[in-house]
């Protein structure tokens, strides 16, 4: 999206976008539900919360997967995921990191209400495990990375590359702005396919404009971009469409669901396949 943004492929495609960052994944899932929103930038376990609370939107898009850059930090005196039990954990309730650490606990025969959470924003969590505040916290790339150099006696416990179907983010939109402005959304697909592609044909370049926008040092962005698979046209088909693929999302969106209703953070499950729209990424197949 910086990268389209940047190079003007959106301008190009007749797209004019409003893209706004917001500090916590809290605040944008409550902008976009509140219709201050048209899409988001999402988590699979945000939107089945969000669709659990009867927001009408659909995915249109698999922006990436997570294979380490999202992790759970812990100083080196908690040896293993068991010996987390009891002990005060940061991380910003209802979100990716939230539910990434209940999965990464429900593996280890413990449940949220066996630690004391600290609910803070991801740059906070990494800050207070960095100053010693909390002996655990989970955050992502690059606050995972930063916080990992300046904490040396610890490390990072477990990350996504142990889960990787756990955390993907997502493109979606309001289906009321998908019925009503369906050119919009076919032109903000094609617009980050075109930036996918020019990330990979100019690497360099790429982690530049990501760099800038993240406020962090080019060096650091291309170490982010190593803890993600970004998704491309193939990819997304596979994960859309394909029932057989093991990241097919309507059974990503149905695990996460099941596990969310089971954790009480959830009263009913979402529809896993209505939720999904593949058209948009077809159609771009169709005319590439």
């Amino acid at each position: 999206l910086y990268v389209a943004r940047e190079k003007g492929f959106f301008k190009a495609l007749g797209l004019d976008l409003d893209a706004r960052t917001f500090s916590g994944n809290q605040q944008s899932t409550l902008a976009f539900a509140g219709g201050k929103l048209d899409g988001l930038a999402d988590i699979t376990s945000s939107a089945a919360d969000l669709a659990s609370k009867g927001k009408d939107f659909r995915v249109v898009m698999v922006v990436d997967r997570s294979v380490g850059a999202d992790g759970i930090l812990a100083r080196n005196t908690i040896a293993s995921v068991a010996d987390i039990k009891g002990k005060k954990v940061a991380l910003e309730e209802g979100t990716v990191s939230h539910y990434f650490f209940l999965q990464v606990l429900a593996e280890a025969g413990l449940t949220g209400k066996d630690i004391t959470l600290i609910n803070t924003t991801p740059a906070d969590a990494a800050a207070a495990y960095q100053s010693g505040a909390v002996e655990v916290a989970v955050t992502y790339a690059p606050f995972l990375g930063k916080a990992n150099q300046v904490r040396k006696d610890g490390r990072t416990i477990y990350d996504s590359s142990r889960m990787p179907y756990a955390v993907t983010d997502l493109y979606e939109f309001d289906t009321k702005f998908i019925e009503s402005q369906p050119q919009t959304v076919q032109a903000f697909v094609a617009g980050i396919l075109q930036g996918l592609d020019y990330i990979k044909a100019n690497p360099e370049e790429g982690n530049v404009i990501l760099a800038k926008q993240m406020k962090i040092k080019p060096e650091e962005a291309a170490d982010y971009l190593k803890g993600i698979q970004l998704a491309d046209l193939e990819t997304n088909i596979d994960m859309l469409t394909n029932s057989g693929s093991p990241g097919y999302l309507p059974k990503a969106f149905e695990s996460i669901s099941q596990f969310l209703l089971a954790q009480g953070q959830i009263k009913t499950i979402p529809d896993s396949v209505k939720i999904i729209e593949p058209k948009f990424i077809l159609a771009a197949r169709n005319s590439a």
